[in-house]
């Protein structure tokens, strides 16, 4: 596997720990930490300093009424979780149990190109994407942010180039147009805040059919 040379800032992590991170996003920061042993360690830090604060705050005194409901609450029966679910293929567990099944459900936006829609909220959306090889996505800049993590294959735009388990950080003045490397079809997990916004009519005309 390719060296990962394209990691998740820093406040991306701490809004993660924090547990302040839209879900589309933490979905990309969730799958990336189960392939990136650098981010992995940057996000333990962040809990693990986040515990220490949650340590240092003052007690507060609690009535006997309510710790004896806490108690009761406690001695009840509780269902055990499911274990979470494992990566399989080039899927994380998060993405599995995303998708509910170990596939997407892949629908067409022409020229090979596929998605599948994973979540959608005010927060902003996660899909999936495949790119065939030597395939390239329409110019277009953002209305926001966007995370896109490589799964398989590769992509190279304007700012360079993303393998398996990178991640590209887009901002609102990014303007690119990311192509699929050869070999290999491209898998992408990308999320936004805001709709892209794209140079071309035609891609105009079908972002409202294809929700991008």
């Amino acid at each position: 596997m390719k060296e990962i040379t394209h990691h998740l800032p820093e406040w991306l992590i701490r809004s993660y720990a924090a547990g302040s991170l839209g879900h589309a996003f933490s979905l990309v920061v969730a799958a990336h930490v189960t392939q990136c042993d650098e981010c992995r360690a940057r996000l333990e830090a962040e809990e693990a300093a986040g515990g220490v604060v949650l340590e240092g705050l003052e007690a507060v005194d609690t009535s006997d009424d309510l710790r004896a409901r806490v108690f009761a609450g406690l001695d009840e029966d509780v269902a055990p979780e499911a274990p979470a679910p494992k990566q399989t293929g080039i899927y994380p567990g998060a993405l599995i149990a995303e998708m509910g099944a170990d596939q997407p459900r892949w629908r067409s936006l022409g020229g090979g190109i596929r998605q599948a829609i994973l979540s959608e909220d005010k927060q902003g959306s996660a899909r999936l994407l495949y790119i065939p090889p030597g395939m390239a996505v329409p110019d277009h800049t953002h209305g926001g942010l966007e995370l896109t993590l490589v799964l398989q294959g590769s992509f190279h735009d304007e700012t360079g180039e993303f393998g398996v388990g990178d991640v590209e950080v887009a901002e609102d003045d990014l303007d690119h147009t990311p192509t699929a490397g050869m070999g290999e079809a491209c898998i992408c997990l990308a999320a936004t805040d805001a709709p892209l916004k794209f140079k071309g009519m035609l891609p105009r005309l079908l972002q409202p059919i294809f929700r991008i």
